[in-house]
């Protein structure tokens, strides 16, 4: 008999069919990954699973079978008895699943005291044990502190000794590691790998990321709007696959691809972005100064793709913005060739954020926001403007009866192409990405990344491309430098610095990309 066995699951939001009809099981001690894009219907199913679907959904037909027992009819009241006990949940994120009011020990208590498992002293003891478990450091101390004073991999951690508190059989680990730097991310998959062992718990992995699925499931179902496209063990999966989408997942996905190393013709004038020695100090308190850049230099050449990586807290993104001149260093230069003084810098050089959704004016339309910059620097009559704003939607592939909607009417994808319109508008020379792709799906991250490399051999664009992520790095960029506490630690063109790395802490971060498939 298998652990979990899923037959037929059917489940609908507003009578709206997000799962339909689909079935697969789990057996005891192994990990099966569900990997699909954004409204596939992985968290859907994961949460019907351990019942916490939200009050507009319903489960229309099919079992969910955890060994004989069927879950699929019992109330949310009733659930309660299994959640934690029989099946753990580690959420998404970690950072809005911790309450921000209760100490971290009293949240790990939490589960023991609901079911009752000993007095004030034994459920102490054994939160400290879980905390240690998991691998914190200090647990005791760390146990009266606060969510917000743990880092994100830290908070994970926690998340996964709640979910392990009363050693379930199974555990649901839903985007586990998706708001994670790369390495962090390799230590809480490490962490789950050897909780399974120890305890011969099941895991059930939800995941966008077919780079991690390939890396620690045994089997994979692959899932395309709130169907079954494949499923089978995860080698064979990967080694063949017998579907269309699951052969673009694949191809997509940058820890699998194996690609060749981009390259560029040596410049043949001066570089397009100089940084020389760039230190910024904030003031840490009342005395206290931190240095969040140290001494930063490097180059990008006229038409190619620099790239600084490096995990959260490494300088980067302050590294960014200081080239953007949206914080002043503290020391330091940075030229860019070209770029005039005040306003007409902004016409040479463009940022494009992390989140697409965030930097766009939820109140204006498509057309308003990419003309925006063309209404600021009074370029064109309003005929002129709207024609250069339907050959920008062209250029990013964006169909134009788009013009007229709200960012929140277009997917994340959309979005960031939007973005990018509004970045081009004003015909700038160097663009600055700020994680750009991070929070797209894996099809729509190869999409915006092959649209950024036709427009600069279209266009001869200098971009410096920020990133956590060495397997996104690796296909974009031309030369690379490697951030750590506010340094550079290692600097070359990335074939080098991939293929050879000379620092312990770029093996690190090469280390935790998942082989490719061969």
């Amino acid at each position: 008999m298998s652990l979990l066995d899923v037959r037929d699951l059917a489940v609908s939001y507003n009578g709206r069919r997000a799962v339909e009809g689909i079935s697969f099981t789990v057996e005891p001690g192994e990990t099966v990954a569900v990997v699909g894009e954004s409204g596939s219907g992985k968290s859907t199913t994961a949460h019907a699973i351990i019942g916490l679907l939200p009050g507009n959904a319903t489960v229309d037909q099919g079992q969910i079978l955890l060994g004989d027992t069927d879950l699929a009819t019992w109330s949310s009241r009733r659930m309660e008895s299994v959640r934690g006990v029989r099946i753990g949940l580690v959420p998404q994120d970690p950072a809005n699943s911790l309450d921000p009011v209760k100490t971290i020990g009293a949240q790990v208590g939490e589960v023991l005291r609901i079911h009752r498992r000993g007095d004030r002293r034994t459920i102490a003891r054994r939160v400290v044990d879980l905390l240690t478990r998991v691998g914190l450091p200090e647990a005791e101390a760390l146990a009266r502190r606060y969510p917000h004073e743990l880092s994100g991999g830290m908070r994970q951690r926690v998340l996964i000794a709640i979910a392990i508190a009363l050693e379930p059989s199974l555990i649901i680990a839903d985007e586990p590691t998706s708001a994670l730097d790369v390495t962090v991310q390799r230590r809480i998959l490490d962490l789950i790998d050897d909780l399974r062992t120890e305890f011969g718990t099941a895991v059930l992995l939800v995941t966008h990321d077919l780079g991690v699925a390939a890396d620690r499931s045994d089997r994979l179902v692959v899932m395309k709007d709130g169907r079954i496209e494949e499923q089978g063990p995860s080698a064979a999966v990967l080694a063949d696959p017998r579907a269309a989408y699951t052969k673009q997942l694949l191809h997509d996905a940058p820890a699998l691809s194996v690609r060749e190393f981009r390259t560029a013709e040596p410049p043949v004038r001066e570089p397009a972005i100089v940084v020389r020695d760039l230190v910024k100090e904030f003031r840490a308190g009342p005395s206290a100064v931190s240095r969040a850049v140290d001494g930063v230099s490097f180059e990008v050449a006229h038409g190619t793709t620099h790239a600084l990586v490096g995990e959260s807290g490494s300088g980067k993104t302050t590294t960014a913005r200081m080239v953007v001149r949206l914080t002043r260093p503290t020391s330091g230069t940075v030229e860019i060739a070209g770029a005039g003084p005040g306003r007409l810098f902004r016409r040479h050089v463009q940022l494009v954020y992390q989140n697409p959704y965030g930097s766009l004016d939820p109140r204006q339309s498509v057309a308003e926001i990419v003309e925006e910059p063309l209404r600021n620097f009074r370029l064109g009559d309003r005929a002129a403007r709207r024609a250069r704003v339907g050959d920008l939607l062209e250029r990013v592939a964006l169909p134009k009866d788009l013009l007229t909607r709200k960012p929140r009417e277009l997917s994340g994808g959309q979005r960031q192409r939007v973005a990018i319109a509004r970045a081009l508008a004003v015909e700038p020379e160097v663009v600055v990405l700020d994680e750009a792709v991070s929070a797209l799906d894996v099809t729509v991250q190869a999409q915006i990344l092959d649209l950024l490399e036709q427009l600069q051999r279209e266009l001869g664009l200098t971009y410096l491309f920020i990133s956590h992520d060495l397997a996104v790095v690796r296909q974009i960029s031309h030369t690379v430098s490697v951030m750590n506490q506010g340094r550079i630690v290692e600097s070359g063109s990335t074939s080098q610095v991939f293929t050879d790395p000379g620092h312990e802490y770029t093996r690190e971060l090469l280390a935790a990309i998942p082989e490719p498939v061969r």
